[in-house]
């Protein structure tokens, strides 16, 4: 039986059938707060409106014609590739991915033990993948690599997505909230205050990187926070034959931006519930990084 981290007052370390949770209609997982320290803030995506941007509901919905992106990246979705290399890695551990990495924030708190302790992950060891579109965080995450060699891996300059290609990336410039709003979607409303500041960068196809760095008995957690590219990313992963390889899924979903269709919510919703049919975890998530 391949043992498993999961969040639970005991045990931590389980098998994945030992750890029941209680899904909700809508096809989320739900547990008490108090059965694990959280530092990222669970709360109801309304409040993530005020708490993320400073656009008003009425600029918001003045710009609801806008496109998804303003340069369209030129691909689709690669759900599933024979050709994918799996990881001749022999023992299990935990695997972190952080999409929307930032400077580390939110890795950070993963040393903290603030998402299960380290010291119960498989083998006890564990590897990081850190994922950020941003250029003004390079220099934080190449950092890491470097002070946790064989366990960090910093893909900085890189935006997160369901293919491969390059993309344009606006800038959030408000360095007061860590620059929390930056995003592949020209009409983000951070971005649209900031004056959609852009740069060029090579996009990764996160299905891909997790179909050849993850073994069947680790324990994968998925943090994704990139700013409207979840209704890209989710459905897509969806569709992957091993996308039970995630364990627990920690998603920010960007609702309130203004090109979001009622279409996509659908498929980010149809995705999400496929995701749980096939055993990944997918807690109520907001963090304030």
């Amino acid at each position: 039986m391949h043992m498993k981290f999961c969040i639970k007052t005991t045990p931590l370390v389980c098998s994945r059938s030992l750890c029941p949770v209680e899904r909700s209609r809508a096809g989320l997982v739900s547990h008490p707060l108090n059965m694990f320290r959280l530092a990222p803030v669970l709360i109801g995506a309304a409040s993530a409106v005020y708490l993320r941007s400073n656009v008003s509901h009425a600029s918001i919905h003045a710009a609801s014609s806008l496109s998804f992106y303003q340069d369209e990246p030129q691909c689709q979705c690669v759900a599933n590739n024979p050709n994918w290399k799996k990881t001749q890695r022999s023992e299990p551990k935990c695997i972190f991915i952080d999409l929307g990495a930032a400077d580390g924030n939110t890795f950070a708190k993963f040393l903290e033990n603030d998402y299960g302790k380290i010291k119960e992950c498989p083998s006890g060891k564990w590897e990081a993948f850190l994922l950020e579109a941003n250029p003004q965080f390079t220099k934080e995450l190449n950092s890491l690599q470097e002070n946790f060699p064989g366990q960090v891996h910093s893909l900085a300059e890189h935006a997160a997505f369901d293919c491969e290609g390059t993309t344009s990336f606006f800038i959030d410039k408000d360095a007061s909230h860590n620059h929390w709003g930056s995003s592949m979607m020209s009409d983000a409303p951070d971005a649209v205050k900031s004056g959609k500041v852009k740069v060029t960068v090579p996009m990764t196809n996160i299905v891909q990187l997790i179909a050849e760095n993850v073994r069947p008995d680790d324990w994968v957690m998925l943090k994704v926070d990139i700013e409207g590219a979840e209704y890209n990313l989710i459905p897509c992963l969806a569709q992957f034959s091993e996308a039970g390889l995630v364990d627990r899924m920690y998603l920010e979903e960007h609702w309130w931006f203004p090109s979001i269709t009622e279409a996509a919510k659908a498929a980010l919703a149809d995705g999400k519930k496929q995701l749980v049919a096939k055993h990944v975890d997918i807690p109520n998530y907001y963090s304030e990084t």
